[in-house]
């Protein structure tokens, strides 16, 4: 689960509220910057930070500022830890399913041509 500093649509103490509604282990991120920049944080984005942890399942509830205390800023973007994350609990790259199926035949190539219409 992804939080940002600055998120004006979801304030990360909202999205943070997860820890609630489920008692399985959850990987909580808060990265700084807002709803599109703390997202969109490419490696080699100067002055990007995030704080990372994971909740054990079954733990007891960590309120959201005590979890800032704990959750020590990591420098950089975000995303080289999420890529280790997927490799580390994904069952691994798999055969992309075809195009398009007998009774929903693709349209066209992507982008679609919709793409190029004015």
């Amino acid at each position: 689960m992804i939080g940002t500093e600055s998120d004006h649509v979801a304030p990360w103490r909202s999205v943070y509220k997860i820890h609630l509604l489920t008692d399985r282990e959850v990987t909580f991120v808060l990265t700084n910057g807002g709803h599109n920049a703390g997202i969109v944080s490419e490696p080699g984005h100067p002055r990007r930070h995030y704080r990372w942890a994971t909740h054990a399942q079954g733990a007891a509830f960590i309120a959201p500022e005590q979890w800032l205390q704990q959750a020590q800023p990591e420098q950089g973007s975000w995303w080289p830890r999420w890529h280790e994350w997927l490799a580390a609990h994904g069952s691994g790259l798999v055969a992309l399913p075809r195009m398009g199926a007998p009774e929903l035949p693709a349209l066209a190539d992507a982008p679609g041509g919709y793409v190029l219409q004015r």
